[in-house]
């Protein structure tokens, strides 16, 4: 038992000793989709679980984040986990999108906790359509003339500790940086997008003898080199493991509501509406987020 927990704790200094600045997937559900950051949840439980999520952020502002993630993850074989997730973003002239394959181990601590680890191969495609800039200056940049795409492969690891109550986990599921571009006070400025640490961790209370009520807090945090540190907290009421409600903060500023129901114990269908809390961003509105997961 001592030996599991040594080699978490190295893995853990190797992935921090790694990290540095990226872009951060920042889907409410989060806990509905764990396999898009974590390789180890693939096949987690023994389940079969597919999921689609659809985020459009701040729907005031033109040329926002959109984004789209999915994925499919199911045991192959004793102690072995499969999974596919494809992750697609598009803001401003820039279009990303990510696929992979998710391998995941398991090691079964005791009858009621379990050990996986888990890591993530796949690619990273990356396409900017400059034509459509407009640019302020007599000349035509030939630079700005043109759609320029590229392709980076991509490796990611992460491991988590789960029982029937509570989870911890952490991963970086890019370990390899890549260049893109950002839209600053309206100029296409390139930016290196580089790898990213997440952790997470819930617990799951029962407030009643018949379990029919569970309050589900959690959080999940990216660590990013010369930014600040942002932490989702979320809190879920379930009410007789079909409806759920609860909300969400961020501390880089924003707050959700959130809400989901589970039709015939396989389907989970849910919406998250999404504000910023800061000033200058008052024009940017609301953010809208729908979940469709299914469990076979």
């Amino acid at each position: 038992m001592k030996n599991i927990y040594y080699l978490l704790t190295i893995g853990i200094l190797l992935l921090s000793s790694s990290i540095m600045a990226q872009n951060a997937n920042n889907f409410a559900f989060y806990r509905n989709q764990m396999t898009i950051i974590n390789p180890a949840y693939a096949g987690v439980d023994n389940q079969t679980v597919a999921a689609l999520s659809f985020r459009t952020q701040w729907t005031g502002i033109e040329d926002s984040p959109r984004s789209q993630a999915g994925f499919l993850a199911t045991p192959i074989a004793k102690n072995l986990g499969f999974g596919v997730s494809v992750f697609n973003e598009k803001t401003f002239v820039e279009k990303q999108t990510s696929i992979a394959i998710d391998l995941s181990y398991l090691v079964k601590l005791n009858e009621e906790t379990n050990l996986y680890f888990g890591i993530k191969a796949g690619g990273n495609s990356f396409v900017v359509n400059t034509s459509g800039l407009e640019l302020y200056s007599v000349g035509v940049d030939p630079a700005f003339g043109s759609v320029k795409s590229s392709f980076t492969p991509n490796v990611g690891v992460g491991a988590l500790l789960k029982n029937e109550k509570y989870f911890l986990s952490i991963s970086a599921p890019k370990l390899i940086s890549f260049k893109d571009v950002k839209n600053v006070d309206g100029y296409a400025l390139v930016s290196t997008n580089r790898p990213q640490l997440y952790a997470s961790a819930g617990y799951d209370f029962n407030l009643n003898p018949s379990g029919t009520l569970i309050l589900k807090p959690s959080f999940m945090a990216r660590f990013i080199t010369a930014a600040p540190v942002s932490v989702d907290i979320n809190t879920m009421l379930s009410i007789n493991d079909i409806f759920e409600v609860g909300g969400l903060y961020r501390t880089t500023g924003a707050v959700a509501a959130m809400a989901s129901v589970t039709v015939s114990k396989k389907l989970c269908i849910g919406f998250a509406y999404e504000i910023t809390t800061k000033a200058e961003l008052a024009s940017a509105k609301n953010t809208n987020e729908f979940l469709l997961q299914y469990k076979f």
